[in-house]
């Protein structure tokens, strides 16, 4: 048999790993400086530069991205599993402080302005893989900055922001040569703080960064309590997902509705006219070229894409409560998580969907979708979960609800022989949490994808690994995955695959094992798109954005589960 177990983690990430999960068994908060050392000399290829005496400027603003804004002014962070976990040790009610939020990571957190305290709801060890190496990153390179900004006279920083064009960019450039930083770190830094740059830079001059954080509780029990109330939620809202066969689909929280229920493209003069508003000039002469087919954009998916931003405009909350009613009609029920766990769930009755106000590349050409009608299946999708909770999740929904038709995973990954927006389908998944290699059956081909990708490429017949955290690789442990083949790097896939092999095996998933998945009694699909090339220096979200481009693979595969599903319930229906 070909070899399809890699190499484990290298000895850096496992110190790294022991130490912050020793450290935090403690009652009391631990000191985000005592890892510095072990963060740095791990050797992370997202926080390469740690050690140097430059700011590692990718690292840094990769943990900006991801860390809510109040954090520069945090001293301590709690995490816990729960509401009631921060009631219980003494924390108070979280629920009447700040609610705060990161651009780039779900993650429901409270700020408390008068304590400096930040409280976290954790859906399981993922998350604290993911919180400590992005509080000690933005510590390290903070600090840094800190340093270097002593050097440099308060009127050069503001200088840089103001005058005329030509004083503002030498003032810039000489900014950006006193931190060691290129101009284009500058300018992406800058985008991010926007007008608030010159004060928060005063902010970075002024003080050091000493976070120190606390877990309340790390026990199973606690992260399995969290998942019930929050599928408890979403059964109270929909009791019918008790009785009635499911999809059940891991993506976002816009793909599905934007392509089930119409409500964009019905709307589209309207949101043409937003469109042709003032700030828009780009994006109204990209609707132009695209009109005239001078590129090769999909045209609802640039609607879709408008449509976000249209409900950041001062006229969202009408256009908010004309979408609930339009989506109402086709029965679509939106679950908020609002008290749990930051993973919202859509539950789409296929009976009630209305054919005429589907993306028209949902049917494809001349398709006949009356036969819905007649189905009694539903589709369950979650705002697709960080790590191990998926794992929770995925169990959790399979113990209630009538019976599972398909299971479908769709999410952002890292590849190391793609581009960003390439779509890849792997048939081997390595889970680094279980060290288990699964062989699965894949219900799609580069064929049911590539019809809607635009830009990208369709790689199918990869492999896969699931890794605990974003900072926990470095060069030669993904040299190791990369010489056995391995090219698609994400997050999810393998703990779903160890909830589908209980979900038709009668023990709880192995360790360790090579598991092969071809006699399970549903469907089952993985498509992740590229949002990552970490190999490649600076090729990673923390240098960029995936913008309007990375709508594309993700209605590409979003299409082909729903040409998936209904496919199988014409079947169905017709038995």
């Amino acid at each position: 048999m070909e070899r399809t177990v890699p190499y484990t983690a290298s000895e850096e990430v496992e110190l790294y790993l022991r130490t912050y999960y020793s450290l935090l068994r403690t009652t009391d908060a631990i000191q985000i400086r005592t890892l510095e050392e072990v963060h740095s000399g791990m050797g992370s290829l997202l926080h390469s530069r740690a050690r140097g005496e430059s700011p590692d400027m990718s690292a840094f603003i990769y943990a900006l991205l991801r860390l809510p804004d109040c954090v520069r002014h945090v001293d301590e962070v709690v995490l816990g599993q729960s509401l009631s976990v921060f009631r219980q040790t003494g924390v108070g009610d979280v629920t009447r402080w700040e609610t705060v939020s990161a651009r780039a990571r779900r993650r429901r957190c409270f700020y408390n302005e008068e304590e400096k305290l930040m409280a976290c709801i954790i859906a399981s060890r993922s998350d604290i893989d993911d919180i400590i190496p992005l509080l000690t990153a933005y510590q390290i390179e903070w600090n840094k900055l800190h340093r270097l900004l002593q050097h440099v006279p308060d009127e050069v920083c503001r200088t840089s922001l103001r005058g005329d064009a030509s004083r503002a960019w030498k003032a810039y450039r000489k900014l950006a040569e006193a931190l060691n930083i290129s101009v284009e770190d500058m300018e992406r830094w800058h985008t991010i703080w926007g007008q608030d740059f010159a004060t928060r830079l005063q902010e970075v001059k002024d003080h050091q960064q000493r976070f120190r954080v606390r877990l309340l509780s790390g026990s199973l029990v606690e992260y399995n309590r969290a998942t019930d109330a929050w599928w408890s939620n979403i059964a109270e809202a929909v009791p019918d997902l008790l009785s009635r066969p499911i999809y059940f689909i891991s993506s976002n929280t816009h793909s599905l509705t934007n392509l089930l229920s119409g409500f964009a493209l019905q709307n589209k003069k309207e949101i043409q006219a937003f469109l042709r508003q003032d700030g828009h000039e780009q994006l109204l002469e990209e609707w132009r070229q695209i009109q005239s087919q001078q590129i090769p954009s999909s045209e609802e998916n640039f609607l879709y894409y408008v449509f976000k931003k249209y409900l950041q405009s001062p006229n969202a909350p009408e256009v908010y409560a004309r979408r609930s009613e339009h989506e109402a009609a086709c029965g679509i029920v939106r679950v908020d998580s609002e008290h749990f766990f930051d993973v919202d769930a859509q539950v789409f009755p296929l009976s009630q969907l209305n054919p005429d106000w589907l993306d028209p590349r949902v049917a494809g050409d001349d398709e006949d979708l009356s036969f819905l009608r007649e189905s009694d299946a539903l589709i369950l999708n979650i705002d697709y979960p960080l790590g191990l909770s998926a794992y929770n999740i995925l169990m959790e929904v399979a113990e209630h609800v009538g019976k599972i038709l398909g299971v479908y995973i769709m999410g952002k990954a890292a590849t190391l022989n793609g581009v960003i927006g390439d779509v890849m389908i792997p048939y081997v998944v390595h889970d680094e949490h279980s060290r288990n290699t699964y062989l699965c059956p894949t219900a799609f081909s580069a064929a049911d994808v590539t019809p809607h990708l635009n830009y990208g490429t369709v790689l199918d017949n990869q492999k896969a690994v699931t890794v605990r955290g974003t900072f926990l690789q470095n060069r030669s442990y993904m040299d190791v995955f990369y010489r056995e083949g391995y090219t698609d790097i994400e997050m999810e896939a393998g703990p779903y695959l160890s909830a589908v092999y209980e979900m038709f095996r009668p023990k709880r998933h192995p360790v360790d094992e090579i598991i092969t998945l071809d006699r399970i009694p549903f469907d089952l699909g993985l498509l992740h798109y590229a949002s990552d090339t970490p190999l490649h220096k600076g090729s990673n979200l923390g240098a960029g954005t995936l913008s309007y481009y990375g709508m594309d693979p993700t209605y590409a595969t979003s299409l082909a589960i729903m040409r998936r599903i209904i496919t199988l319930e014409k079947k169905r229906t017709q038995e």
